[in-house]
């Protein structure tokens, strides 16, 4: 009992030491010094601006029926008041609250439901009560109704009038405690209402979100284009948000013309971003799965990129280079003819929010012909519980589990204690050969003092994987998922796999293989069986290899 308890409270330490004071500051201050009071005074007038407003990112249909949503592939309906603040999950209430349907594919056939909806939501939740007025789902849906709007949509007085006490109420909880992509959303918000209102309280919103966008971008945005939190997922809805941003202001320019310097370096961010997402894509068109990624959350990234080149963005494609290393984001892309491999070197996120991490470091996802082949296992809910554990775990991960341990010790849903950092990255290329390799250093923490170093290599004949394991321990367990279309089978150190009716043989140097049956998660909600070939390590390497039909390498490696 003692023991158990010491191990929570150095867990607990190992969490809490990385955050910023401010967000202790802030989380303490909204406990105990809360102001619960609304400002319902009547709004600002309206701004009268018209620039050029183009038509955002759509994403799915969500409002399957009149008051019947299709939230996470799970159905619910809204029948009632309560079932504004009933439900099992507490994200499918969050898009409840959203409002995402109202600028989601096929929206303009769905507007008598939108306009009674947001009556409706008006009429069931009183200001200051319950999910919809939390923080994050508050500036998302006034981001939603605005676009709504803005597209040609008439908000009611009433719904107006709503606006303004929501972004008031707003300013009131701005996420200081958590930052990241919570406080951007907010800052987002503020934007957008202070641009769509005009006068002296809306001038002041506006004026906060660009003094908290400011410093964010360059925070969040990493060098290379990739967002901070190292989730593919997260990335594509921030390019989303930068978007949405440039292209409020060009709808309200004279509301912006005080940082127009600061806006005319957001379109090159941009661009990097939608290079940082093709990078990071499958040759499917849709997101790779590291840390926490599903497909559905944001637009699709083809949808995206019709959005910026709407705006005059264009963002070039990086995926004809061999090698696409990006630097600072920590990942890196090999194409090679029909070959596209994603290789994690990458810290699990920023120290002081790794809420979305997965102990993942050193896993890899490959596409041939175009088809997804060895996976991550994806995400398919949040939350505490056993499978956000699982999905969460170095054991659901094309990588290496050292004693059973994760490599970064991921707990309670959205929580990291000690995390595994990327040592000594290395990539080479010449006209024969691709290789990266990596070390990190998560299992240092363990007795043995283990540090795992990975290296891909690719010929012209084969990809292998060779893995290596210094330090003491008493198992070492590497894992290789496959996607569900693909069915591998298992012949002693061999076996094959077919894609597209041409065979792939595999081989191992050692070790003891098996095939396991596990899930995959490629959506929110959604649940695939896949396999697993185990391979329970008994020497200090083993390699795995892929035999390749012949090709030619070429001498190409593209920094971003």
């Amino acid at each position: 009992m003692i023991l158990n308890k010491l191990k929570m409270i150095l867990r607990y330490y190992h969490t809490l030491k990385y955050l910023k004071l401010r967000q202790f500051f802030w989380r303490i201050r909204y406990r105990f010094f809360r102001n619960n009071t609304a400002d319902l005074s009547p709004p600002p007038q309206m701004r009268d601006e018209n620039g050029i407003w183009k038509l955002p990112a759509a994403r799915r249909a969500s409002m399957v029926a009149n008051n019947c949503f299709l939230f996470l592939n799970q159905e619910g309906e809204l029948n009632s008041v309560d079932d504004w603040q009933n439900h099992s999950s507490k994200l499918w209430l969050y898009n409840l609250h959203y409002f995402d349907d109202l600028n989601a594919n096929g929206s303009s056939e769905r507007t008598e439901w939108h306009s009674s909806l947001i009556n409706q939501w008006i009429n069931d939740n009183p200001p200051a009560k319950g999910e919809g007025w939390e923080p994050y789902p508050l500036s998302i849906r006034i981001i939603n109704w605005i676009k709504w709007h803005l597209k040609g949509n008439q908000l009611t007085p009433e719904a107006i009038e709503s606006l303004a006490i929501q972004t008031r109420w707003l300013t009131k909880r701005l996420e200081w405690h958590l930052l990241g992509n919570h406080l951007f959303i907010n800052a987002k918000a503020l934007v957008f209402a202070g641009c769509f209102f005009h006068g002296i309280e809306a001038d002041k919103w506006l004026e906060k979100g660009i003094e908290i966008l400011l410093h964010e971008i360059p925070e969040q945005i990493l060098q290379d284009g990739g967002h901070f939190e190292r989730s593919t997922m997260y990335h594509a809805l921030a390019f989303e948000d930068m978007l949405d941003l440039y292209n409020i202001s060009n709808r309200f320019p004279r509301a912006f013309k005080t940082w127009n310097k600061e806006i005319s370096t957001w379109p090159e961010i941009i661009k990097k971003m939608g290079q940082w997402l093709k990078a990071m894509s499958h040759p499917d068109g849709e997101i790779s799965f590291f840390n926490d990624a599903a497909i559905g959350i944001a637009p699709t990234p083809s949808e995206i990129f019709r959005y910026a080149e709407d705006l005059n963005i264009e963002c070039a494609d990086l995926t004809k280079e061999e090698v696409i290393w990006l630097r600072e984001s920590g990942y890196i892309r090999i194409n090679h003819h029909d070959i596209a491999l994603i290789i994690d070197i990458a810290p699990v996120g920023p120290d002081y929010l790794p809420g979305h991490a997965h102990a993942d470091t050193l896993s890899y996802e490959l596409s041939i012909n175009d088809k997804r082949i060895v996976i991550n296992s994806g995400t398919s809910r949040y939350g505490l519980g056993a499978e956000r554990e699982r999905e969460r775990s170095t054991a659901a991960h094309s990588t290496i589990e050292v004693d059973k341990e994760n490599s970064s010790e991921v707990w309670a849903g959205f929580r990291v204690a000690r995390r595994a950092y990327p040592l000594q990255p290395e990539v080479l290329s010449n006209k024969n050969e691709i290789s990266v390799s990596c070390s990190h250093n998560g299992y240092l923490r363990l007795p043995g003092r283990v540090i795992h170093k990975r290296t891909w290599n690719i010929t012209e004949t084969q990809i292998s994987i060779l893995d290596q394991i210094d330090g003491k321990y008493s198992s070492a367990t590497s894992r290789i998922f496959f996607h569900p279309e693909i069915k591998p089978d298992l012949n002693n150190l061999e076996g094959h796999f077919s894609v597209d009716n041409q065979q792939f043989f595999w081989n191992l140097s050692n070790g003891d293989p098996v095939l396991s049956n596990s899930k995959y998660s490629p959506e929110f909600g959604v649940q695939m069986d896949n396999v697993c070939l185990e391979i329970n390590i008994d020497s200090p390497t083993v390699e795995f290899r892929i035999e390749l039909p012949n090709s030619n390498i070429q001498n190409s490696v593209q920094e971003i």
